[in-house]
């Protein structure tokens, strides 16, 4: 029945810091933008590979800002961890539990702009 996810859509309150991160901090690509008004701002941002597209949104509906937990995968996860210190991230040690004890699966994890929180996983 369900093919695959196409876009999710994140509750932001400050467009510009959001877009910023998004696009220069985490490298995502702008696809499409959308303001009517403040109120009602979409950014779609694209992720390499195509894969499922992030829209943020100043319209919140029934969404939060900041509640979100978001998973991204990273072929270097050392240069990433690298990478984002030194952009100014607050990011956690590298672990290597993110799928339960035993796992293997090496992470670490910092939060954007909004509070959202973000796990970067070795691919």
């Amino acid at each position: 029945m369900i093919k695959k996810l196409m876009m999710l859509s994140m509750a932001v309150n400050d467009m510009p810091k959001a877009k910023t991160f998004y696009e220069e901090t985490l490298g995502l690509e702008k696809k499409m933008e959308y303001r009517q008004d403040d109120e009602n701002w979409w950014v779609e941002l694209m992720l390499p590979n195509d894969g499922v597209h992030l829209t943020l949104s100043t319209y919140h509906g029934n969404m939060t800002p900041g509640a979100l937990v978001l998973y991204f995968a990273t072929d270097d996860l050392e240069a990433a961890h690298k990478e984002l210190t030194n952009k100014g991230l607050t990011v956690t040690e590298i672990a290597d539990d993110l799928h339960g004890p035993g796992s293997g699966t090496k992470w670490f994890s910092f939060e954007d702009i909004e509070g959202n929180k973000i796990h970067m996983e070795q691919a």
